[in-house]
């Protein structure tokens, strides 16, 4: 999962396609759209056999404030390689207090950083 977050980052879309299970990868992608990440927050994980899910939250500027994706994605192990398969998600709009971390990742209070 980390490493199809940090694809997202990098704009990789070849490597997010060659780590989507062939029977759910789109035709094409393109990450002309996607919003500037700035974190990954990994909630839960859980695995049965060559199963596997994944929860977890991404972070990412939404004009001056920020937004979060959140996601249960699904993967399977196929030849000692997980795959994705699919994700059920969510969006919101982050809103963190003065004293919490500064979610563009810097390591300081939200207050003497991005407010």
């Amino acid at each position: 999962m980390r490493s199809r977050y940090a694809a997202f980052v990098l704009d990789l879309p070849d490597y997010l396609r060659a780590t989507w299970h062939q029977s759910t990868r789109p035709q094409t992608l393109t990450l002309a759209d996607s919003p500037e990440w700035t974190g990954l927050q990994i909630l839960d994980t859980s695995e049965s056999g060559n199963r596997g899910r994944v929860h977890f939250r991404a972070l990412y500027r939404l004009g001056k404030g920020w937004g979060f994706l959140e996601e249960k994605s699904d993967f399977v192990q196929e030849q000692g390689r997980w795959y994705y398969l699919r994700g059920d998600t969510s969006e919101g709009q982050l809103k963190p207090g003065r004293n919490d971390a500064c979610p563009c990742g810097s390591g300081r209070k939200y207050k003497t950083c991005c407010l």
